[in-house]
């Protein structure tokens, strides 16, 4: 059974940095898409940023374009995804998922602009709280 986890979340400044994690554990993916999304109280779930397993490809919400920064590890063999997210920003306090969709050996092909839509994963974390205060 996948499970994502992830990590890093807390109450910042504006203008701090936060860096949050999420590991995949049950399976380890061979090729896959793995994303963050948010949602703030009241809000729906919004898309932030969504990388492809090499890591040479990334896309990001406009939003956060140029203050957060996507990227993948493998930590004991986990694979992993990471957000450091700087020049933080009360409008960024919300709920941070990360997820996965697993290519299963394929992903020739990845549009990655496609990964802001929710339907495009397959697995999801339980999501860890980002708090900034003004």
């Amino acid at each position: 059974q996948v499970q994502l986890v992830e990590s890093g979340g807390g109450l910042v400044q504006a203008g701090g940095s936060l860096r949050l994690s999420c590991a995949a554990s049950g399976r380890t993916f061979s090729t896959y898409v793995m994303g963050w999304f948010r949602q703030a109280p009241g809000k729906e779930r919004e898309f932030v940023a969504a990388i492809t397993w090499t890591g040479a490809s990334t896309y990001y919400a406009n939003s956060v374009k140029g203050r957060f920064s996507i990227s993948i590890s493998k930590d004991n063999a986990k694979n992993t995804v990471n957000l450091q997210m700087n020049g933080l920003e009360p409008e960024d306090t919300a709920v941070y998922y990360c997820a996965v969709d697993d290519l299963d050996g394929t992903g020739l092909r990845v549009v990655l602009s496609e990964y802001k839509y929710e339907y495009k994963y397959d697995y999801w974390g339980q999501g860890t709280q980002v708090t900034v205060s003004s």
